[in-house]
């Protein structure tokens, strides 16, 4: 690599479907060497454990770069979202309980929504209709040290993960394959290792096999910290897992 160049890399642990980086932690990890807010499009799925190039190019756009593939890229954009009111932290723990990957998940080792990572490793982060909202899902959530800085405070691409997941489970309530297409989010401000939080996500609008969804982040004391806004998109082949 030359001087100056800019690289990322994604450990194993941070995987989504398997042999890939999660979307929302790639993006959030991506969206850092941006000055401004950014849309993330993911064009391909990102490999773990190896470099990534950052590479500047017109207009603000950045691409992420595995060899000469464009596995992301990132674009100057502005997030507009209406944020409904979040549910208390004893109602996100009840919607939780409602998680239909409980059940059947398409990709349980995935570090931020699967059932399959212990607590300490994967985010657990397991979204479930509210009894209060049927368009909303919910999720309680209380930051691990390990996701930490020394200030005490989440990591920026931890915000951006926990954002992404919840996502998916407003989309669609029946276990449809789907992966994250793009991603804009917007950290207000990072949340304490160990405070228990509040994420929701509903969906926006659907469009054939593309869904677009908003999540939102708060902290205890039912604060708005992060929100962000995605499109999930159903493969061709894409077919219920859940009955």
């Amino acid at each position: 690599m030359g001087a100056g160049v800019q690289v990322l890399t994604v450990a194993p642990r941070f995987c989504g479907p398997p042999g890939s980086a999660n979307g929302g932690y790639l993006a959030g990890l991506f969206a850092q060497h941006a000055p401004t807010t950014v849309r993330v499009r993911l064009e391909r799925p990102a490999p773990l454990g190896v470099p990534l190039t950052v590479a500047a190019r017109e207009a603000g756009k950045l691409e992420l770069l595995h060899e000469s593939l464009c596995v992301a890229s990132a674009t100057p954009a502005e997030l507009t979202l209406e944020v409904p009111r979040a549910p208390d932290y004893m109602q996100a723990m009840e919607a939780s309980r409602r998680y239909i990957g409980f059940g059947d998940h398409t990709f349980p080792a995935c570090f931020v929504c699967g059932p399959d990572r212990a607590r300490g490793d994967g985010l657990r982060i397991f979204a479930g209709a509210c009894t209060h909202d049927p368009e909303l899902v919910a999720a309680p959530w209380v930051p691990h040290a390990a996701l930490g800085l020394p200030d005490g405070k989440v990591r920026p691409e931890f915000m951006w993960a926990a954002l992404d997941c919840p996502g998916y489970f407003a989309a669609r309530s029946d276990g449809v394959p789907m992966l994250l297409g793009d991603f804009t989010a917007h950290v207000d401000r990072r949340v304490h290792i160990d405070e228990p939080c509040v994420l929701v996500g509903w969906r926006i609008a659907s469009s054939g096999r593309k869904h677009e969804v908003g999540t939102a982040l708060f902290d205890e004391d039912g604060e708005l910290c992060a929100r962000a806004r995605a499109t999930w998109i159903e493969p061709r082949s894409a077919a219920p897992v859940n009955s």
